[in-house]
């Protein structure tokens, strides 16, 4: 969902007087709410499902660039090697 440049973008001093009302906001819309201090962004705040996803999904990307670089340094074995290898080393 887009950020609403006119709801979810405020002064991190709006949170220290209205921190229920912004922290139901992101809740409810899903949306990031940008924190700015001297009317320069600072922090952001998400609900703790959307930072979950976000950690999932970078460490998923972490395992996908070390396995593309195995791959580019031809660091790559056959599948039924693997499988015979993976079966031996933890008798299967």
């Amino acid at each position: 969902m887009p950020i609403s440049f006119k709801e979810d973008i405020r002064p991190v001093s709006e949170l220290k007087k209205n921190t229920r009302s912004i922290l139901e906001q992101v809740h409810r819309t899903g949306r990031p709410v940008i924190l700015t201090v001297n009317g320069v962004a600072n922090s952001v705040l998400i609900d703790v499902e959307s930072y979950e996803k976000q950690i999932k999904a970078a460490n998923l990307a972490s395992l996908l660039l070390e396995a593309e670089r195995d791959i580019a340094e031809n660091n790559v074995r056959p599948l039924k090697t693997f499988l015979k290898d993976f079966k031996r080393d933890h008798k299967l």
